[in-house]
C-alpha cells in the first residue's frame, strides 16, 4: 500500500458526459502531484468513459452488489464495475446506510465480493449528529467498523481503506474540530492496530470526508493519521479538487 494521501473524489449522482472535461483537467494535474494518490468515483454510466480517459488518476465506483450475478433488477456486480475500469469502490456511505437501508452485515458482504472481484475497498463510517452530542460519536463508528470489516485480512489489507464521515458535516458546510477529528481517527488507527496488527493498520490510510474545501484541506491533512480525504462536492470542479490534492503534496514536502 502507498503511503502518500489518498484524495479521492465522489461524484455520487452527478455527472454526464460534459463532465469528462472536468476528468481529464483533474488527470493530467494529478500527473504534476506525483506525491499524491488521486481518485475519482463517478456515476455506473461514467466509470468505463473516465476510465477510458485517465492516465494517471484511479477510477472506481460507488456502491456494488454483494452477489456476482442474477436476478437483481437495477444492481451492478463487483465484476461488472471491475469490467468497467474501476480500481476500487466506496461501501458502506452513509446515504446508503440511511437511505437504502444498508446495514453493516450488507457492507461486509460487498466488501468480500469486491476482493473476490480484484478490486480495492473503501469502507465508510460516521455519526450522526444526535451521538455525536449524546457523547457516543467514538463507540458507534468503532461498532460500525467493527461490523463492516472481516475478522482477519490475510493480503487484503493493502486492498483497504478507512473513510471516516461524520454524518452531520456531509453535504452541510460544517467540519468536525481538528481535535474531534484527530481524537475519531486516532481511536479508529487504534482499532484497526488491535484487530489487524501494527503492520496491517499502518497500511490502512483512514481518510476524512464531510464539507472537505480546498481552504481547510490543509489544516485537516495535517491531523495525526488523516491519510487523504473523501471529497464530495468539491471533487465536481477540477480547480477545487485539485487545490485539495495540491494541500495534501505540500504538505508531504514538510
Amino acid at each position: 500500500m502507498s503511503n502518500r494521501p489518498y484524495i479521492v473524489g465522489n461524484w455520487k449522482m452527478n455527472g454526464t458526459r460534459a463532465m469528462l472535461s472536468e476528468a481529464r483537467t483533474i488527470d493530467r494535474a494529478a500527473q504534476r502531484y506525483m506525491k499524491v494518490e488521486v481518485a475519482v468515483a463517478p456515476p455506473f454510466t461514467l466509470i468505463h468513459a473516465v476510465h477510458k480517459e485517465a492516465e494517471q488518476i484511479g477510477v472506481g465506483a460507488q456502491d456494488c452488489h454483494p452477489g456476482e450475478d442474477g436476478a437483481h433488477t437495477g444492481d451492478i456486480s463487483a465484476t461488472m464495475v471491475s469490467d468497467a475500469g474501476a480500481k476500487f469502490v466506496i461501501l458502506g456511505h452513509s446515504e446508503r446506510r440511511q437511505n437504502h437501508g444498508e446495514d453493516s452485515a450488507m457492507v461486509l458482504a460487498k466488501l468480500h465480493a469486491a476482493l473476490n472481484a480484484g478490486i480495492n475497498a473503501i469502507i465508510c463510517c460516521g455519526e450522526p449528529e444526535d451521538v455525536r452530542v449524546a457523547g457516543d460519536a467514538e463507540k458507534y463508528v468503532l461498532d460500525q467498523l467493527r461490523a463492516s470489516l472481516p475478522e482477519k485480512l490475510d493480503d487484503a489489507g493493502e486492498r483497504l481503506t478507512v473513510a471516516y464521515e461524520p454524518i452531520w458535516a456531509i453535504g452541510t458546510g460544517r467540519v468536525a474540530t481538528v481535535e474531534d477529528i484527530e481524537a475519531m481517527h486516532g481511536a479508529i488507527y487504534a482499532f484497526l492496530k488491535a484487530r489487524f496488527g501494527e503492520e496491517a493498520a499502518q497500511g490502512i490510510r483512514i481518510l476524512y470526508g464531510g464539507s472537505v474545501k480546498p481552504e481547510n484541506a490543509r489544516e485537516i491533512l495535517a491531523v495525526p493519521h488523516v491519510g487523504g480525504a473523501l471529497v464530495g462536492g468539491a471533487s465536481l470542479s477540477a480547480d477545487s479538487f485539485m487545490n485539495i490534492a495540491l494541500a495534501a503534496g505540500e504538505i508531504e514536502e514538510q
